[in-house]
This record gives C-alpha cells, sequence and structure tokens, in this order.
C-alpha cells in the first residue's frame, strides 16, 4: 500500500518540481520581454494625496474603479466651470490606469480645446493648451514611451490648435512657443544641434567628464548651487550661466556647461532629443525650431518610430501638412532680437524639394488620393510662392514639372501667364478697387519685408506689384469705362509713408523707397528740363 503511495507521489512531485523551474525560466524570460518592450503596466502612486495612494494599494486591480469615479467628478467639475482641479484629476486618472491612453488623449485634447476656449483673454487659453501639452508630453509617455496614439495626439495639438487659424489666440500661442524656445536656445534662432546631440545626457556622465576640474565644482559651490540640479534650476530660470559663475570660468568650461544644461533642459522638460531633430533637418531641410509645425513634424516622427509596424497614415499625413505649412509659413521673422507679437511668418523656400518628395513618399507608401491631390495643390502653390520671393529659375522648374504632367492642361501652356493670372487674375475684368488693393497689398508686403530685413522676398513682392500695375494700366487703355490707376511711384510713396507712421521701428529700411522715388523724381524733372533747354536752343 505504501509502496504504490510512494510510487504515485514520487513522480508527481518530480513533475511539480520540473514545472516550477521550468515555470522560473518561463517567468523570466517573460520578465525580460515586458521590460525590453515597455509592456508592464506600472500604475505609480507617486504625487498621489496619502488618501487616493493608500485606496489605490488596497484597490489593487480595481483601481479602474477609482479612475472611473475620477473621471465622473471630473465631467461634474467642467459643467460646473471649476477647471483647475480637473488638472490634478486628469494627472491622478492618469497614473492611476497609465495604459489607459485613449482617456488621457482625451483628457488633454478637452483642455487644449473645449477649456481653452470657455476664456476670453489669450494669456488664459495659452495656460490650458499648455496643460494638455503638458498632459501627454510630462505624465503619460512616461507611462507609454511607445505608444504611437499619444505622440499623435500631442502632435496634432501643436499643428492643429497651434499651428492652424481656427483659434482667434493662435498668434499669441505661436508667440510663446517662440519666445519660450529662443529663451531654451540662448537666445538664438538655431541652436548648435551638434554640440548638443554630443552633450553630456545626465550629471553624471557630465561629473565624469569634468570630474578632474576641481575650479568648476568649488565655483559652482561658491556661487550658491549644492549640484547640478540647483544650478539647472537657476538656468533654466533665468536662461543662462549666473554672472558669477560666467565671470570666472574659462571660456571652454563656461561653454560645456552651458551646453549641458541647456541640451539638459530641453531633453528634461521639452522631450526634445537633438539627434532625432537632426535626422528631421537632414531628411527635410533645416526647420525652425520656433514654430509649432516644426513640433508636429517631430512628435509625428516619433509616432512612426514607435509605431509596430514603423509605419502610420495618421503621421505621414501630420508630417505632409504641416511640411507644406513650414514652406509656405515657416520662417518667423522679428523685428530685434526678442520675439514680440509683432513678428512675421514667412516662407521656408528650402523645404520645397523635402515637402513634394515627402508626399510622393507618403503615396507610395498608403496609396491614398488624398496624397495625390495634396500633392497637386502643393504644386500650384509652390509655384506662386516660389515666384513671388524671387526664386524664378526654380519656380519654372516646377511649373515645368506640372505643364509635363499636366500635358494639354492650358493653364501649364505659358510661365509668365500662369503667374499672372494667378495674382491678377481679378484684374482684367476687376474694378478701380480691386485692382487698387491688390497692388496695394502687395506694396505693403514688399515694406513689411523690407523692415524685417528680407530685401529678396521685399523686392520680388514689389515687382509682382509692377506687373500687376502694368497689366491694368494695359486693359485700362482697351477700356473706356476703367478708371486709371495714379502713378505708381506715388502709389508706392503712399504706402511707404502710411507703413512708417504705423510702424516707427521698422521704418529705416523701407525709406529708402520714398528717397529713391524723389531722386528719380528729381532727376527725370531735370532731365525734361534739359531736354526742354535743348530744344529751345534748336
Amino acid at each position: 500500500m505504501y509502496f504504490r503511495q510512494f510510487k504515485i507521489w514520487v513522480p508527481a512531485l518530480a513533475a511539480l518540481a520540473l514545472l516550477m523551474v521550468a515555470t522560473v525560466f518561463v517567468q523570466g524570460r517573460l520578465d525580460t520581454i515586458v521590460k525590453e518592450d515597455k509592456l508592464v503596466d506600472e500604475a505609480s502612486i507617486e504625487g498621489l494625496p496619502p488618501m487616493v495612494a493608500f485606496t489605490t494599494v488596497a484597490l489593487g486591480g480595481f483601481r479602474g474603479v477609482l479612475a472611473d469615479l475620477l473621471w465622473l467628478r471630473t465631467t461634474g467639475l467642467q459643467s460646473q466651470g471649476k477647471y483647475f482641479e480637473m488638472v490634478q484629476l486628469a494627472s491622478w486618472i492618469t497614473k492611476l490606469q497609465p495604459k489607459f491612453t485613449g482617456a488621457t488623449a482625451y483628457l488633454a485634447w478637452n483642455m487644449a480645446y473645449n477649456i481653452s476656449v470657455t476664456f476670453t483673454s489669450p494669456v488664459d487659453r495659452w495656460r490650458w493648451v499648455q496643460r494638455g501639452i503638458e498632459l501627454i508630453r510630462d505624465e503619460a509617455l512616461n507611462y507609454n514611451a511607445n505608444d504611437p496614439l499619444l505622440y499623435r495626439e500631442l502632435g496634432w495639438i501643436y499643428q492643429h490648435k497651434i499651428g492652424n487659424m481656427l483659434d482667434d489666440a493662435q498668434k499669441y500661442y505661436k508667440y510663446m512657443i517662440a519666445k519660450e524656445m529662443m529663451k531654451a536656445y540662448g537666445g538664438v534662432a538655431a541652436p548648435d544641434w551638434t554640440a548638443l546631440a554630443a552633450a553630456p545626457k545626465t550629471n553624471a556622465e557630465f561629473r565624469r567628464a569634468h570630474e578632474t576640474d576641481t575650479v568648476l565644482w568649488e565655483e559652482i559651490r561658491k556661487a550658491g548651487f549644492d549640484g547640478l540640479d540647483s544650478l539647472s534650476r537657476k538656468f533654466r530660470e533665468i536662461g543662462f550661466l549666473p554672472d558669477s559663475l560666467i565671470q570666472v570660468l574659462k571660456p571652454e568650461t563656461k561653454d560645456a556647461l552651458d551646453t549641458f544644461l541647456r541640451a539638459k533642459w530641453l531633453r528634461e522638460y521639452y522631450k526634445l532629443r537633438p539627434e532625432i531633430v537632426i535626422q528631421i533637418n537632414k531628411d527635410y531641410g533645416e526647420l525652425d525650431w520656433r514654430l509649432s509645425d516644426s513640433f508636429a513634424i517631430y512628435w509625428a516622427t516619433l509616432g512612426i518610430m514607435y509605431s509596430p509596424k514603423r509605419a502610420s497614415i495618421d503621421c505621414d499625413r501630420m508630417i505632409t501638412q504641416s511640411l507644406k505649412e513650414s514652406f509656405i509659413a515657416g520662417r518667423i521673422l522679428i523685428p530685434g532680437k526678442e520675439v514680440t507679437m509683432n513678428y512675421m511668418l514667412v516662407p521656408n523656400l528650402g523645404l520645397v524639394d523635402a515637402v513634394r518628395k515627402t508626399y510622393l513618399e507618403a503615396y507610395e507608401r498608403n496609396q491614398t488620393s488624398t496624397f495625390k491631390s495634396a500633392l497637386d495643390n502643393f504644386m500650384k502653390d509652390a509655384i506662386v510662392t516660389l515666384y513671388s520671393y524671387g526664386q524664378y529659375a526654380k519656380s519654372r522648374e516646377y511649373f515645368n514639372i506640372m505643364r509635363k504632367e499636366r500635358r494639354g492642361d492650358p493653364n501649364y501652356s505659358d510661365f509668365e501667364r500662369f503667374i499672372l493670372k494667378e495674382w491678377t487674375e481679378d484684374i482684367k475684368d476687376g474694378n478701380y478697387k480691386q485692382a487698387h488693393d491688390l497692388i496695394n497689398g502687395l506694396l505693403f508686403t514688399s515694406c513689411l519685408l523690407l523692415g524685417y530685413d528680407d530685401p529678396t522676398g521685399a523686392n520680388a513682392h514689389l515687382q509682382l506689384a509692377k506687373m500687376a500695375y502694368a497689366k491694368y494700366s494695359h486693359e485700362y487703355k482697351d477700356s473706356k469705362d476703367r478708371v486709371g490707376l495714379p502713378p505708381f511711384d506715388v502709389m508706392k510713396s503712399e504706402i511707404a509713408s502710411a507703413f512708417i507712421q504705423n510702424f516707427p521701428t521698422l521704418a529705416d529700411r523701407v525709406k529708402a523707397y520714398i528717397t529713391v522715388n524723389k531722386a528719380e523724381a528729381a532727376a527725370a524733372a531735370d532731365g525734361a528740363a534739359d531736354q526742354s533747354r535743348k530744344e529751345e536752343k534748336e
């Protein structure tokens, strides 16, 4: 009897031991996969109030119930107009259910779109747009670094809410981003991305690189900082190294410290990785990293990188659309060294080939006609934009591409006629006011570009104004019903005078228009007088 039980229990125990060993091996392998692919659902309770933290631990897997209760509370607060408490509740919901990214995306969108527009002040609206960005960028992505949905939603706020013209406060949003980024970049339009990418990524790396520099660490201590973290906080507050360090550190040490703290700032706060920026600039051309469309491209690029198949049609659309907008208005011009609300957005013409290439590649990947239609519209806009800013050869190159693709289309039969049609299509059949307003608009843009130190664009718009004037004047000769325009120089002087009066800080360069006109008028008068005297002698 005992022998039979022995024969049963021994194999059973052996099998159990074998299964336990196998379980340990499999569990170890699963743990490795979970850690490598970041699949673990880590519900952090850091920062929660004691009662919520206790309830979270006590409920364990039922923390979703608590998240639902907080969600209902959030909805109630919004209906009551109690918005500020919602920020904290959204943060708790994100921590309680970190893998429920759809909820986080909605909460961020709700802040950036629905709550922001309940305020009239651009400052208040921007605060809520920022909260939406921060909920995804600073919290949700900490738990879901490999979730493409979050990257796409974050990019959408930059592209649509900030980059588009639908919100009355969009100009202020763009101003605030440009102002913040110039501070982070050290007051320059474009930092040295290569140096930032090569800078140490952690305090420990920087310490190892400068461990023998006793003067550096002694001066940091004398300046009142107990370490790199406290110095970093001060650096981000003022935007540069404290004077007490600038005056005593060697130039090379000062530059290395500044670059490290700036790179750390971009990586930790803005989640902007310089090496990714370098690759994007290499792929598309030098973007202006003070504008929202550049950030939309950045987050969409990461969205594709973290997509399971390294592909996303939504992110493709975001990149192509934002790249197109960067071509059309992808450079910010400011009247001085500081960003003000008087900034001006002008085309980034160097992106034109990259836009076309990106549309073609997206069409090949996705085989969706929307990319092809968007490309056709872009080509038409690119021809006119390039011509408008003095890139005549490139404009003709793109016109020839379209003429080849649209063989037989009368719109692409003649280059000059196409440009004139796009810019002056209302002049032939339009009235005096339409022609006058169009020409004045071109002259005003010319003055504006000249004031912002873009003489090439200014001259191109001046030439377009002359072309439009000549076109109307030619049509005026053939029509007895039309009213003639004032002399072109008179129109130019009037616009320049009005511009100088309204924009005195930009006046110096524009005054040349009036001076040149007076000189030309005087020269013409002298020439007429000489001719008159010559005729009298004869």
